[in-house]
């Protein structure tokens, strides 16, 4: 498992456990556990920090997205894994510039299949699909072209 896939693992388990007791265990802790009791030699431990301090910094406005691109979903009747993942997706995909969108949505599709149901692939895929469509209609994000150029000889 690759040091970033394993900082969004532990970032997910982290904002799981989290969500699970409705935001009132102290998420810090729950993370430093995490790390400590899964991974206590991850090297890569600022990564996960930042993750989750991004999807709380953002925790409004990536909510309102998930409510947006995911309209027959009330938030609170998604599962706390499809949502969790869901908001770190959406928070690498639209918020961390470092992270190319691409792989944004297929490390929350990974995710969604890993610890989510039969079908949190797909439905994380989709809306992560639709973002993504919007963010290159936008502008936010080029959009880039399928075929390429003949080689000049």
């Amino acid at each position: 498992m690759s040091n970033r896939h394993l900082g969004r693992t532990l970032a997910l388990q982290s904002l799981f456990e989290w969500d699970f007791h409705e935001g009132s265990k102290d998420l810090q802790q729950i993370l430093q556990h995490h790390l400590d009791v899964f991974a206590p030699k991850f090297e890569d431990q600022e990564f996960t920090q930042q993750l989750v301090n991004g999807v709380m910094q953002n925790l409004d406005a990536l909510n309102a997205l998930v409510r947006t691109y995911a309209p027959d979903w009330p938030l609170e009747q998604i599962t706390n894994v499809d949502r969790n993942v869901l908001r770190i997706g959406i928070y690498e995909l639209k918020f961390d510039k470092d992270i190319p969108p691409k792989v944004a949505i297929n490390e929350a599709i990974e995710l969604a299949k890993t610890f989510g149901g039969d079908s949190s692939g797909k439905f994380v895929n989709g809306v992560l699909g639709s973002i993504f469509r919007e963010m290159e209609k936008s502008g936010d994000i080029p959009v880039k072209e399928d075929t390429a150029e003949p080689a000049s000889e």
